[in-house]
């Protein structure tokens, strides 16, 4: 199959297994410095790293068609554990052919855990333990309790590519005896699930914590490891710490990742935080914000962020960028896209997610071009540069 993939035809190519576990699914396909450009093969075709994963949380992108995603050049989506367990619940999307036939989306999908979604939902909380985690719905504020088993086991009956183990996430702010706590049980709950059934060739990554302590990170990222995991993620990060830390922590971590599987940092979106863990090493990170940022009226462009809700674009013609493929771009003025949020016309608020992500999109692509042709610390310059200049526009 092929997938459109910022103005180029990328061949995606297709590896079925049917095995409960698979070996040698990422290759590195060239290196420049620490950044690195991969194919990491799925049961649902193959991702071209570094690769942005546009978050589905309950099932969608929220506002854009799946053929929309992939027209903007979305190799592989994700899928949240916590809020598909609730609704409709594991079993529904399994009796209806899995995550992929539910949502229509026959590309790759990564689901989490629910973990970050328990612990940032700190209030809900009743007890943590070693066996797992009770805590209250935020839908209905019902009893729940999510246990290692659990998290894998609704992670295998929605069929998902890439499925990750249920870790803790404390919250940056905790003292170092919590977090201490949370490395200890996330490894605990690993061990758990290193060989919990799968659904067939689905892939299974582990996930380091210990917030932006030393000490903490190197063992827990040494303990996860040592599980042997088809890949590995770098969590427990950009959650509220200090952001200069957190990129530091990032390198250093990366480095002691295997380079023979891929690497994850568990949501990063914003373009300079992009080529920052690119540059460390980083396979594939997803977030929020693209489609947040579009349901808010705002745009991430070449140019900067851009309010659409100001005035100053009552009267602009031009597009949000020049050059862009997208829908937004290839149609629409600026000053038209400001009249339709400020009216709170729902096309308005789709074209600019769908706009934020082609540009992530294309962002992280014309990473991986770099990487290959030896010239990617110029590429993060330049884009930093260009960023930069116009920054915090009206």
């Amino acid at each position: 199959m092929t997938v459109p993939d910022a103005g180029r035809t990328v061949e995606i190519l297709a590896t079925a297994t049917d095995a409960s576990h698979v070996s040698s699914a990422f290759a590195l396909d060239a290196t420049d410095g620490a950044a690195r450009a991969g194919t990491l093969r799925t049961n649902h075709g193959a991702v071209l790293t570094p690769a942005f994963m546009p978050v589905g949380t309950k099932g969608t992108v929220k506002g854009i068609h799946p053929d929309e995603l992939r027209a903007l050049g979305a190799q592989i989506v994700l899928g949240n554990t916590y809020h598909l367990y609730f609704r409709p619940g594991a079993e529904v999307v399994a009796e209806v052919g899995g995550l992929h036939r539910f949502m229509g989306w026959d590309a790759p999908i990564l689901t989490d855990s629910g973990g970050f979604q328990i612990f940032s939902l700190r209030d809900t909380i009743v007890r943590i333990d070693d066996d797992g985690v009770t805590f209250k719905s935020a839908y209905a504020g019902e009893p729940a309790r999510f246990t290692p088993e659990l998290a894998a086991d609704v992670q295998r009956r929605l069929g998902s590519d890439v499925a990750m183990c249920l870790d803790e996430v404390p919250h940056p702010d905790v003292p170092r005896q919590a977090l201490e706590q949370a490395v200890r049980r996330t490894t605990l709950w690993a061990r758990r699930q290193r060989h919990a059934p799968r659904a067939p060739g689905q892939l299974r990554f582990g996930i380091a914590q210990g917030g932006t302590d030393s000490e903490l990170r190197r063992r827990s990222t040494a303990e996860i490891v040592d599980l042997d995991f088809d890949g590995n993620a770098i969590g427990g990060l950009a959650i509220g710490e200090n952001r200069a830390a957190m990129f530091e922590a990032t390198a250093w971590s990366a480095e002691l990742l295997p380079p023979e599987k891929p690497r994850y940092f568990m949501g990063i979106g914003d373009p300079e935080a992009i080529l920052e863990v690119i540059s460390a090493g980083v396979d594939m990170f997803d977030c929020v914000l693209p489609t947040r940022l579009g349901r808010t009226g705002s745009a991430q462009t070449w140019e900067g962020r851009l309010n659409l809700k100001n005035a100053a674009f009552a009267r602009d013609r031009r597009p949000l960028d020049e050059g862009c493929p997208c829908p937004a771009c290839t149609r629409f003025s600026r000053a038209y896209l400001r009249h339709l949020v400020n009216q709170n016309e729902l096309l308005g608020l789709r074209l600019l997610s769908a706009h934020n992500l082609q540009f992530v999109l294309d962002l992280t692509a014309r990473a991986r071009d770099a990487i290959q042709e030896g010239r990617f610390d110029a590429y993060k310059s330049a884009t930093r540069d260009r960023l930069a200049t116009g920054r915090e526009l009206p």
